[in-house]
């Protein structure tokens, strides 16, 4: 496949490289311009499979995420700390995923298997099992069951410093309007103290599910319908909310009736999603904030990288730095970074010669600038977890050509089908 040979780097590489950084050593100075930093990426590797995500990253760089297993017939959720990724295991079932983010003293919530058979024969994990799904968060070395609200199952998704725990969970009252493998209703939660506390959904939905929580208490999430439905998969992304001090604000949409979801909110109170356009063919990045913290907010549509036609909103930092994916007409997306209202494909910020790695969607960004995400090695044609620190250094656009050109690369099946 050209586009394949095309990115590999040989002898070239190096010339490129080392002009790379005579321009880079040109700018150090420019500290506090426009132009973004110049991005090393590690590998995270896995669990012995061929498929990794890495989804959560702390302050300190400590990453968490989830790996399949030797032969890939099942996955775990692992953490990753300075070079070291370890198992977390899982609550007796062969399967668990940490598919949120963890807080910076490094607690991983997260669900599981266990060895009980669900006896209304969902499969809510969707690990294909048909076991009870249970929420958990990890800690010093031990995983600890969560309650649900009387269902049988849960996803623990965030937490926050002080130890709150957002996620969704099962409630005791079946939906007729749910396909299989889905029976009855989900609702958002947060977990505190070993208690949990249900919140608020929109009016006429039936479901929901709280994404992200920050250090004040603000929840951001969404409410719908059925995660299965004849709608679609997925039906429940219809609303994006933010929950604080007892209240629920509906955060609005971009015209579309479906894949409405606020992703993470921020210490600021801002949060990113993403949002249909009318007809619900095309999704776009958003970012929503109230003006001086008074009235409803507004929603403003990040757009997308150029040739692109959409985008997708993951994660907000305290200083307004955002990250997602930006894809063309056939769905082949590419990490994106979004700052001072300017999106740049991550792609093109990495150290050049340094890895073969092509980054597809950033999900979170640190205090720091740290990005975690999911990436395809060009070499191996396998779907890795990344972590890409910013080096320092800042690149000029012509510089950031010179590094790396930006070449857009069509995703095989079965890579697709691995994301999957």
């Amino acid at each position: 496949m050209p586009i394949f040979r095309a990115l590999k780097f040989g002898a070239m590489s190096v010339v490129l490289f080392t002009l790379a950084v005579s321009l880079v050593a040109q700018q150090q100075q420019q500290v506090g311009t426009n132009k973004p930093f110049y991005y090393s990426v590690t590998d995270i590797g896995t669990l012995g499979g061929t498929f990794s995500l890495a989804y959560g990253i702390t302050d300190n760089n400590w990453v968490n995420g989830f790996s399949t297993l030797a032969g890939d017939g099942s996955q775990h959720a692992f953490i990753w700390k300075n070079g070291t990724i370890t198992d977390l295991g899982t609550l007796g079932g062969p399967n668990s995923q940490a598919y949120g983010r963890m807080n910076n003293r490094g607690e991983v919530p997260g669900y599981s298997d266990t060895t009980v058979p669900n006896p209304l024969g969902e499969d809510n994990c969707y690990f294909g099992t048909y076991l009870i799904c249970s929420p958990f968060v990890w800690r010093n070395g031990v995983m600890t069951q969560l309650r649900t609200l009387g269902g049988y199952n849960a996803w623990a998704l965030e937490n926050n410093n002080s130890g709150q725990i957002v996620g969704t969970a099962e409630n005791t009252t079946p939906d007729p309007n749910c396909l299989p493998p889905q029976v009855l209703q989900f609702r958002p939660v947060i977990w505190e103290k070993e208690q949990i506390r249900e919140l608020p959904i929109y009016a006429g939905d039936s479901q929901g599910a709280a994404y992200s929580i920050n250090e004040k208490g603000q929840v951001a999430g969404i409410s719908g319908n059925c995660f299965t439905s004849p709608a679609g998969f997925f039906d429940l992304w219809r609303h994006p909310l933010l929950w604080e001090g007892g209240k629920m604000t509906y955060l609005g949409s971009f015209g579309g009736v479906r894949n409405n979801v606020a992703n993470q909110i921020n210490n600021k109170g801002q949060i990113v999603g993403t949002s249909d356009l009318p007809g619900d063919a095309i999704r776009h990045a958003f970012l929503w904030e109230r003006s001086q913290g008074h009235g409803n907010g507004t929603m403003t549509d990040l757009g997308t990288l150029a040739g692109d036609v959409s985008s997708e909103g993951w994660s907000i930092n305290n200083k307004g730095d955002i990250v997602g994916a930006s894809c063309d007409a056939e769905n082949n997306c590419r990490a994106a970074l979004w700052q001072r209202g300017t999106a740049t494909d991550l792609n093109s910020l990495i150290v050049p010669g340094s890895t073969s790695l092509y980054l597809l969607t950033a999900y979170t960004i640190n205090a720091n600038g740290s990005i975690v995400g999911i990436a395809l090695d060009m070499a191996s044609y396998e779907v890795h977890g990344f972590l890409a620190r910013p080096t320092g250094f800042q690149l000029s656009a012509a510089a950031r050509l010179v590094a790396r050109p930006n070449v857009r690369l069509t995703i095989p099946a079965s890579v697709r089908k691995a994301i999957r």
